[in-house]
């Protein structure tokens, strides 16, 4: 008769060892697993041998660990708040403390102003400091450059030798270079193209008008004249339709008759091309060397005739030290020097390698004096002299005035120039001073205000009843509402009230309220106001220095603060990281020891069935 389950049960009790009873092959079978890795992800899953969901008892456990973090980051967000709100509040700080380093400064006391009675004749300005007073000037003569021109005609004429088939008008020597097209005599039009010699465009305006105009060239005037085969009949040239410039390259102008010649000479100077093809009477070289050179006022000029064109050196003159402007002259076919300052002054210069000079034409110029200023001074009869149209202290000997002279005047109209305290730097200084200040004191208000919800619900502001702010906003209403005994103020000016600034009663913030008493303040006691801020040792900016310094200097109260606001932060960050770490720890422990009990609970639950399995089969 087979075993009871019952009497099993008392066997198991008893041994104390289920696997005891069994038999050793079925033990292995039961009691181990041949396939442990598959085992342990099967009991991975919770509760899948136990039917407990231990794993959300794993999560509940470490969300009852981690209860701290709320209050934590609640604490670290106010902290940041705090530390940002005073970071705003060392901005406004700082605007303040530049609006008193200006108001510090002995230089905006001095500011002045120049006005002039004729601004068409003088224009003037006056520095910090400039002597007050007015000043009568005559001015009989402007200074002027002096200017050098070089001898006229020195390029080669259009066609040297009269050979006007050798003459290709796209590269001829024109001042304007000649465009392809049409243009238009006496009604014809004439289409030449720039590879045309200058004899076939003749040839052209003859064809095109049936013989009726007939052009020619004359080499010693170097013009190109068109004449009338009709005795008396006006040449009419060029119409709305023409696309080439020809008749203007050539200076050619309608005048009413039956003769049209250029205008100018038109051979010119090409200064783009290389020096050989600049079309100079005269070729420019550089000794051979291509290490050409000249002098201009003591100044070096060095150039290459092989690889330099002629506009690469007037732009070295140009960029030099030589203090002139060089330039052609396209009309007078010539090179001019001109100074760059003005005033009776010369110009040297030497050629001394090669001739560039010389084949420029500027070695035999000739100087057109510049000319002086010539003034009287508050109706005296002497006449002063200036190389330059402005006067300055140096040469009117009138602290920090500058008077440019712009056109000459007569000593029955005289020009005034008058000099004057400018205080309208100053009145923005201190109308700046006080809008930052009201910033300061606004914003710490602001995040000092309590608030009410419609239920009731009171909230603090976020520095409400804080220490620092406290003391930021008392210190400055202290400070401004002091009496100040500076030396010079002459009792005129003890308070910002004597400015008509005042408290507007209410909170901290200041209000211009009277704009007549700064005013008068500023044109009738400069000094008081001056010596009232900028005192080095008991004025306004002064007091308030020492305060910046002891508030947000690299030691100051608030700089300090901020620096404990954001180690605490840290040190929350810190703290949280810490019980994270232990909370993982924790939750990988609890894991594991879940993970046994699954293992011990599957174990018992394969014995069982074993047993169960046994008994109904009558095997034990």
């Amino acid at each position: 008769m087979p075993t009871s389950v019952n009497s099993v049960s008392n066997q198991i009790l008893a041994s104390g060892n289920l696997t005891s009873l069994l038999p050793s092959s079925t033990v292995t079978s039961v009691g181990t697993s041949t396939n442990n890795g598959s085992l342990a992800s099967t009991l991975a899953l919770s509760g899948l041998a136990s039917g407990m969901n231990w794993q959300n008892t794993v999560q509940q456990l470490a969300n009852a660990e981690r209860a701290p973090e709320t209050q934590w980051q609640t604490q670290q967000s106010k902290i940041n708040s705090q530390n940002s709100a005073f970071g705003t509040i060392k901005t406004y700080l700082t605007a303040l403390q530049t609006d008193m380093t200006t108001l510090a400064d002995p230089t905006l006391y001095n500011s002045a102003t120049a006005q002039s009675s004729n601004s068409a004749v003088a224009a003037a300005t006056a520095a910090p400091g400039a002597t007050q007073g007015s000043y009568s000037f005559v001015f009989s003569q402007l200074a002027t450059a002096a200017q050098w021109n070089g001898t006229a005609n020195v390029s080669q004429k259009l066609s040297p030798d009269g050979n006007l088939n050798n003459v290709t008008i796209g590269t001829a020597g024109f001042p304007t270079p000649v465009t392809a097209g049409s243009f238009t005599v006496n009604g014809a039009q004439v289409t030449i193209a720039t590879s045309d010699s200058l004899q076939q465009v003749f040839g052209k305006i003859a064809t095109a008008t049936n013989n009726a105009v007939t052009a020619s060239y004359d080499t010693t005037s170097d013009k190109i004249t068109l004449t009338s085969a009709t005795s008396g009949q006006p040449i009419v040239l060029g119409s709305g339709a023409d696309t080439s410039n020809f008749l203007q390259a050539a200076g050619l102008y309608n005048n009413g008759t039956g003769s049209v010649s250029s205008n100018t000479a038109l051979g010119s100077v090409q200064l783009s091309g290389t020096m050989a093809n600049a079309d100079l009477t005269t070729a420019v070289t550089d000794g051979g060397s291509g290490n050409g050179a000249f002098t201009i006022n003591g100044v070096t000029i060095n150039f290459n005739a092989s690889t330099d064109n002629l506009q690469n050196v007037l732009d070295r003159i140009n960029n030099s030290s030589a203090g002139v402007t060089a330039s052609y002259d396209s009309q007078n076919k010539r090179f001019n020097l001109t100074n760059k300052t003005t005033g009776d002054t010369g110009i040297t210069m030497q050629d001394v390698t090669g001739n560039f000079l010389a084949a420029t034409g500027l070695a035999g110029g000739s100087l057109a004096r510049g000319q002086n200023l010539l003034y009287n001074l508050n109706g005296s009869s002497q006449q002063l002299v200036s190389q330059s149209n402005t006067l300055t202290q140096a040469s009117s000997n009138i602290t920090g005035l500058s008077v440019t002279a712009l056109a000459t005047n007569t000593p029955s109209t005289p020009v005034t120039v008058t000099v004057g305290s400018d205080t309208s730097k100053l009145n923005t200084a201190i109308n700046q001073f006080v809008t930052d200040y009201n910033k300061v004191q606004s914003y710490i208000t602001s995040q000092q205000a309590v608030t009410t919800a419609a239920d009731g619900t009171v909230t603090a502001g976020l520095l409400t009843a804080d220490q620092g702010a406290n003391e930021i906003a008392s210190s400055l209403r202290s400070l401004t509402s002091s009496v100040i005994n500076a030396a010079g103020s002459s009792g005129a000016v003890k308070q910002l009230a004597d400015l008509g600034i005042q408290t507007n009663g209410k909170d901290n913030t200041l209000a211009l309220s009277d704009a007549g008493a700064l005013s008068t303040a500023l044109s009738t006691n400069l000094s008081a106001v001056k010596s009232f801020f900028s005192d080095a040792t008991s004025g306004l900016s002064t007091q308030l220095a020492t305060f910046f310094t002891n508030t947000i200097g690299d030691t100051g109260t608030l700089t300090i603060h901020q620096t404990n606001l954001t180690t605490q932060s840290t040190d929350i960050t810190t703290q949280i990281s810490n019980l994270e770490n232990k909370i993982t720890a924790d939750s990988a422990q609890w894991t594991t020891e879940f993970q046994n009990m699954e293992t011990a609970q599957a174990s018992v639950n394969q014995q069982l069935t074993y047993l169960s399995q046994a008994v109904s089969n009558g095997s034990l």
